[in-house]
C-alpha cells in the first residue's frame, strides 16, 4: 500500500502566559500567506511539494472509489433541474431573476418585463468564468433608475472582489473597476454614485468609500472608517432604501450608522453607541425606525422603536417584548407591516403584525423538523412577502404570501428531474441528554423501511459555534447516502442559536466545551435508540464545525467510523495568537483572547484539536482544505494531519486532500463542487464500511 508523506518535523516552542508550547509543523504557514491568497503561484516550492503528496495520497486511499465518486455526481447532478430558474422579483418596471441554462455551472443574470415579455440577460456566468480556473459572483445590484448593474467576481476564491458596473442597454462594462472590495455595493439614489467596503491587506473590512461613476478608484471619498481592528463593516440599504446602513460589530456588539442616499456629499450619523454585549440592528419607516436588539437583558431579543429625529438608546421604546425561549432571529420592515422570523425549540415560524391595527398573526408548517426563512424583495411598500419552505423529505417550496389577504400563492417547487417522492423516507426530531442534562435537539432523515436495530451507518453532522442554527432543510446531495441506507443526522449543537440566544452563550469561550460533549451525546444517544451503532457512524462539518470534528475524534474515537472536516478550523491556539491573521481580532469575543489572557489561554490549549492529538487509536479522518481560503487558512488541517500520523498509534487512514485552485467555499460551479461532495460522500461510505477497500 502506498506510505503516507511524513511530514518534517521542525519544533518550535514559545512560551506565554508560564506555559510553553511546541509547535512542530508551524514551517507549513507561508510567511507570504497574504500574496498567496492573491496569487497561489507564490505558494513556497516545499510547501506546495508536501500539500501536492498529501493529494496524490489521498488519491491513491481513495482510488477504490473512484467509479463510485462517478456514479455519486451522476446521481446528485441527476437531481438538479439544469435549466433552472429564479421566481423573478419585481422592482418598479422590470421584475429581476436569474437562471442556467442546459449544462451551465454559473447563472445568467437578467431581468423581463414586470408584466411579462422575454428574459434580457446582463451578465453570463459561464462565459465570464472562461477566463479563470475559478470564479464566483459576489455582489448584483441594479441601480436606482435602472440602467445600470453593479457587479463583482472572486477570481481567486479568496474572496478579494473586483467591483464593475455594466450597461442594460449595452451589455459593455464601463471603465470603472473596484478591486480588493467586499463583494456588494449600495447605490446612491441618483444613480452616479455607489458605496463600498473596501478589504485591507490582512483582509479586514475596516473602510466604506463612496465611488462616483466615471472617476478612478483612487478618488474615492472614504465616508467611514472601523478603529477597531477586531470588528467587520458591511453595508446594505435600509429597509426604505432612503439610506445606507454601514452595520460594524464583533460577535457580542453591534453598532450602526445611517448615511442618506439622496445627498451625494451625505455623512454618517451614528444610531446608538456601542456598549459591549449590546446588539442591534435598524430597520427604517418614515420618521420612525425598527430595532431589533438585546439590550435590557432580552438575550432572545425583542423589538423597540425610536424617532429617526432621536435614534438613541434613551427614546427606543418597547413594540415587541422579549420572551425567553422564543429567539426574534430577524425582521422585515414594510411600509404597512412587520414581519419577524422566530424560532422556538429549533423550530422556526413567521409572525406577521400589521402597523396600523397592532394585529397579528403567524405562518408554520406541520412537520417535525422544517427549515422555514423569508426572502429579500426590492419593494417596500408592498403587501406580499415572500418566504421558502422545506424539510428534510420535502424540496424546496417558494410562496408569495399576501400579508393583508392570507393567501399564499405557490411561486415554484424545486424540481428533481431523477425523481423524488417523500414518502419513501421518514424525517422525525429526537432529544439527546447531554451530560449536564441539557438536551440536545437531533433531526433525523432516513429511508422508511430502515429498522432501529443498529445495523444502519450514520452520518452526524454538526456545527455549533458563531449562534449559527443549522436547519432541518432539504438537501438533494444527501439523498445519496440515505438511498444507501444511511441515516442522516443533524445534532443542533450548543454553540448555535438554535434553542435562542442562550443556546449559542452556552457553547463558546470558557463553555466551548459544551458544543463537543453535546455532539457525542447526540451520537450515542442514537446509538442507543437503535439509528445505528458505536463505529458506524461518520461524524461530519465544515470550518468552525471542522474544530468540532477535530475535538469529538480526540474526544470519543471509538464512537466514530470516519471523521470528514471540510476546511477545519483545528489550529485555535495558534491562530489566536497570531493578530496579523484576516480573523483573529473579530474572532477574540468567540473564543477568547489567548494573548492577553491567560485563562482564555488555558482554556483553548485544553481544546484546540491540533494541541490534543494524542496516542491513540483514531478513526479513518478526510480533512478538505483550500489554498487561498482566508478564513480557515490551509495550513491548519496540513498540520493537524502531520500530527495525527506521527503520534497516533493505529486506526486512520487521515487523509488530506487541498483544492489548489479555491478556497473555503471549495470549488466554484454548481457542478464541480459535487465532485468535492462524492469525495466526502465516497470516504463516508468507505468508512462505514459499505463499500471495500480493495
Amino acid at each position: 500500500m502506498t506510505e503516507p508523506p511524513v511530514a518534517p518535523r521542525r519544533p518550535a516552542p514559545f512560551t506565554r502566559h508560564g506555559i510553553t508550547v511546541t509547535d512542530d509543523y508551524g514551517w507549513l504557514k507561508d510567511p507570504d500567506w497574504q500574496k498567496v491568497l492573491r496569487d497561489p503561484a507564490l505558494l513556497q516550492p516545499d510547501i506546495r511539494a508536501y500539500l501536492e503528496a498529501e493529494n496524490r495520497y489521498a488519491g491513491e486511499i481513495l482510488r477504490p472509489t473512484e467509479a463510485l465518486q462517478r456514479q455519486l455526481v451522476a446521481e446528485m447532478r441527476g437531481r438538479i433541474k439544469e435549466d433552472d430558474a429564479g421566481v423573478p422579483l419585481p422592482d418598479g418596471p422590470f421584475a429581476y431573476t436569474w437562471k442556467y441554462r442546459q449544462g451551465g455551472q454559473h447563472e445568467l443574470v437578467g431581468r423581463l418585463p414586470r408584466n411579462g415579455g422575454d428574459f434580457q440577460a446582463i451578465l453570463d456566468g459561464d462565459a465570464l468564468a472562461k477566463t479563470s480556473d475559478y470564479f464566483k459572483f459576489g455582489g448584483r445590484r441594479h441601480s436606482p433608475d435602472h440602467r445600470l448593474e453593479a457587479w463583482s467576481a472572486d477570481l481567486r476564491g479568496s474572496e478579494y472582489f473586483t467591483i464593475r458596473v455594466r450597461r442594460w442597454d449595452t451589455g459593455e462594462d464601463l471603465a470603472d473597476t473596484i478591486t480588493q472590495a467586499g463583494g456588494n455595493v449600495v447605490w446612491g439614489l441618483d444613480s452616479t454614485f455607489f458605496f463600498y467596503v473596501e478589504r485591507d491587506q490582512n483582509h479586514r473590512p475596516l473602510k466604506v468609500f463612496r465611488h462616483r461613476l466615471g472617476t478612478l478608484q483612487t478618488d474615492d471619498v472614504l465616508v467611514y472608517e472601523e478603529p477597531d481592528q477586531g470588528w467587520f463593516t458591511s453595508i446594505s440599504e435600509s429597509a426604505s432604501g432612503r439610506f445606507l446602513v454601514i452595520s460594524g460589530g464583533d460577535h457580542d456588539t453591534t453598532e450602526e450608522h445611517l448615511l442618506d442616499l439622496s445627498d451625494p456629499n451625505a455623512t454618517p450619523r451614528l444610531i446608538a453607541p456601542r456598549e459591549t454585549g449590546v446588539r442591534y440592528g435598524v430597520a427604517d419607516r418614515g420618521d420612525e425606525l425598527f430595532i431589533l436588539t438585546n439590550a435590557g437583558d432580552a438575550i432572545d431579543f425583542r423589538i423597540a422603536t425610536a424617532p429617526l429625529a432621536t435614534p438613541d438608546r434613551a427614546h427606543w421604546r418597547e413594540l415587541i417584548p422579549h420572551r425567553p425561549g422564543v429567539y426574534i432571529i430577524s425582521t422585515a420592515l414594510f411600509a404597512g407591516h412587520l414581519v419577524r422570523l422566530e424560532r422556538e425549540n429549533a423550530l422556526p415560524s413567521i409572525v406577521i403584525r400589521d402597523l396600523a391595527s397592532g394585529a397579528e398573526h403567524s405562518i408554520a408548517f406541520d412537520e417535525a423538523a422544517y427549515s422555514l426563512d423569508m426572502q429579500d424583495g426590492y419593494e417596500f411598500e408592498t403587501a406580499t412577502l415572500r418566504l421558502s419552505y422545506s424539510s428534510m423529505t420535502t424540496p424546496v417550496e417558494i410562496y408569495d404570501y399576501d400579508m393583508a389577504t392570507r393567501q399564499r400563492s405557490l411561486r415554484k417547487r424545486q424540481e428533481i428531474p431523477s425523481g423524488h417522492d417523500p414518502s419513501r423516507y421518514v424525517t422525525t426530531r429526537l432529544f439527546a441528554t447531554a451530560q449536564d442534562g441539557a438536551e440536545v435537539p437531533v433531526s433525523l432523515l432516513h429511508r422508511r423501511d430502515v429498522l432501529p436495530d443498529g445495523s444502519a451507518p450514520m452520518l452526524l453532522y454538526g456545527y455549533g459555534s458563531y449562534g449559527m442554527a443549522m436547519p432541518a432543510s432539504f438537501s438533494s446531495n444527501r439523498l445519496s447516502l440515505v438511498d444507501r441506507g444511511f441515516v442522516y443526522a443533524i445534532a443542533h449543537i450548543r454553540g448555535g442559536a438554535d434553542k435562542g440566544w442562550g443556546w449559542y452563550l452556552a457553547g463558546k469561550r470558557e463553555k466551548k466545551t459544551n458544543s463537543f460533549d453535546d455532539f457525542i451525546a447526540a451520537g450515542r444517544a442514537l446509538v442507543e435508540r437503535g439509528y445505528s451503532s458505536a463505529g458506524r457512524i461518520v461524524a461530519h462539518g465544515g470550518s468552525a464545525g471542522g474544530m468540532l470534528m477535530g475535538a469529538v475524534a480526540n474526544r470519543a474515537p471509538a464512537l466514530f467510523a470516519g471523521i470528514v472536516a471540510e476546511v477545519p478550523f483545528v489550529d485555535v491556539l495558534n491562530t489566536m495568537l497570531d493578530d496579523t491573521l484576516p480573523l483573529t481580532p473579530p474572532e477574540w469575543p468567540e473564543w477568547g483572547n489567548p494573548i492577553t489572557d491567560a485563562e482564555a489561554f488555558r482554556t483553548i490549549l485544553g481544546y484546540s484539536p491540533y494541541d490534543n492529538v494524542a496516542a491513540q487509536r483514531y478513526p479513518a479522518i478526510l480533512a478538505m482544505a483550500g489554498l487561498t481560503d482566508p478564513r480557515v487558512t490551509y495550513w491548519e488541517p496540513a498540520k493537524w494531519v502531520a500530527r495525527l500520523r506521527a503520534t497516533m498509534t493505529g486506526g486512520g487512514p487521515v487523509l488530506l486532500h487541498t483544492n489548489m485552485g479555491a478556497g473555503h467555499g471549495g470549488a466554484s460551479g454548481r457542478f464541480s463542487r459535487l465532485d468535492e461532495v462524492a469525495i466526502a460522500y465516497a470516504f463516508a461510505l468507505l468508512a462505514a464500511g459499505k463499500i471495500s477497500s480493495e
